[in-house]
């Protein structure tokens, strides 16, 4: 059973209340936040009114959803009416949203609790959390590794038993990588299937929201929750919503799984090249059908995308300017030096770096040469895409190709770190679901992610491959001993 089931269960037949679980999920973020720091704001008080109100709820007898007085974590990007939103940057260090991101009012409408805000890298770029302005947050498994990024925060949370989930965003890994780092479940959306309404964007052709998860079942519950169009964002897919959770079946039977064979190239870290070989094992066994095969333009992906996400964010990110909102430098002498003064301050380091590649892929003179030439290799792995599926159901490769490295490690290479991305780019390039869960550890115990990509709006398939591979092997079961 899914941690989120069993706490319903635990509601619905009286054995806890809704205030007895919130108080212990605070009473474990306080226990591990001081070695993990997963948490940018922890929302006590207002977590335990809602609690209360669900226990009345319950009290007088009113049937509840699977969510009602679930606690959850929130990556700090998504606006929340009345809760700091500070996306892990100086810029936004005390902006308060004035309005409700679109999946945390679906999750508030559901009865869900929210716990806290949790850790990211500045603006959601990066791949370890090093790059928050408020501190990075350190793996469950190994406090002196990191967590994974963007959203390693709550893949951390997540991992740590700080909240029965949590959502993160992906724009080119940033759920699926600290999924793998952290050992939980990560899915990553097709592309328009949830709402960006109230995220704080980075790159808008690329951004999604997804859930991260202890098991595949709970993952299932979460987009059910936040799954469906809106007519506040123009890029939502109007399509009907299923109950993910029929999707979970213990076999494969009839499922063809293909292994994209450029992910297994040198780079990768033997244990996590072993890991894949004895997860696609399992997968046969569990009835599927291996296929290998070549995506050509796979490994494209990662120059390609350096390109177009720092040009979305070079856009994106003008708005900052010290004028309307936000963080504003103090002595400048006119506007020119303010805007200068206020961008130099506010923004980090990666923040400036990605800004100054976007502009300059998008100046005169080089538009034709970076940014024109990246949308047409985006195009062609589409394609790469569109070929694999014709010959099979779901694609499988690492997540990762190495478990989480060192803190600091890879801070002073951002190319080195922009490397870790390296299997998961492509996927939001294509505007693909994918999914990532745990499939081993290495030897100094650190967990190795799976990656299942499936077909657009494939969501239920990865769901059934996961959900069959996870109820087979004992990974998700283990936890980080704090």
């Amino acid at each position: 059973m899914s941690v989120i089931q069993e706490l319903h269960r635990q509601l619905v037949r009286k054995e806890r209340s809704a205030t007895e679980i919130t108080q212990a999920y605070l009473d474990r973020i306080a226990q591990v936040e001081p070695m993990l720091h997963s948490f940018l704001t922890v929302t006590g008080d207002r977590a335990l009114a809602q609690a209360a109100a669900v226990d009345e709820r319950i009290a007088a007898g009113e049937e509840i959803g699977v969510l009602t007085g679930i606690p959850l974590a929130i990556k700090d990007n998504l606006c929340t009416y009345g809760v700091r939103t500070t996306c892990a940057s100086k810029m936004l260090e005390h902006f308060v949203p004035p309005y409700e991101s679109t999946v945390t009012q679906k999750l508030q409408a559901a009865g869900a609790i929210m716990v806290g805000k949790t850790n990211l890298d500045e603006f959601a770029m990066g791949s370890s959390t090093e790059n928050s302005a408020f501190g990075f947050t350190a793996n469950p498994w190994h406090p002196e590794r990191v967590s994974g990024g963007s959203s390693g925060g709550s893949a951390a949370a997540v991992a740590a038993g700080e909240c029965a989930a949590a959502l993160g965003s992906d724009t080119g890994g940033s759920i699926r990588q600290p999924a793998a780092f952290c050992g939980v479940v990560g899915l990553k959306p097709t592309y328009g299937l949830v709402s960006r309404y109230g995220l704080v964007a980075y790159a808008s052709s690329l951004d999604q929201i997804g859930p991260l998860a202890p098991t595949v079942t709970d993952a299932a519950i979460l987009l059910g929750a936040i799954a469906g169009h809106d007519p506040k964002d123009a890029t939502s897919l109007s399509v009907s919503i299923p109950d993910y959770t029929q999707a979970l079946k213990p076999d494969l039977k009839g499922i063809r799984l293909g292994v994209i064979q450029e992910t297994l190239a040198e780079g990768v870290q033997p244990e996590v090249k072993s890991a894949l070989e004895a997860a696609l094992k399992t997968l046969q066994e569990l009835g599927a059908t291996i296929v290998e095969l070549s995506c050509p333009r796979f490994a494209y992906g990662l120059p390609t995308y350096y390109i177009i996400a720092p040009s979305e964010a070079s856009a994106n990110l003008a708005r900052y300017d010290g004028v309307n909102f936000g963080f504003r430098a103090e002595g400048a002498s006119d506007l020119l030096e303010m805007y200068m003064k206020t961008r130099a301050q506010g923004f980090g380091a990666e923040v400036k770096r990605r800004i100054m590649i976007g502009t300059y892929a998008l100046s005169a003179g080089y538009y034709d040469a970076y940014y024109l030439r990246a949308q047409k290799v985006r195009t062609l792995i589409k394609e790469d895409f569109a070929q694999a599926f014709a010959q099979v159901d779901v694609l499988v490769c690492p997540t990762t190709p190495t478990t989480a490295f060192k803190v600091g490690e890879k801070t002073a290479d951002p190319l080195s770190m922009y490397l870790s991305d390296l299997m998961t780019i492509p996927v939001n390039l294509a505007g693909l679901p994918s999914l990532s869960l745990p499939c081993g550890f290495d030897q100094e115990g650190l967990p190795i992610g799976l990656q299942l990509i499936g077909n657009v709006l494939g969501e239920e398939t990865l769901f059934h491959v996961a959900y069959a591979y996870e109820q087979a092997t004992p990974w998700h079961q283990q936890q980080p001993q704090l």
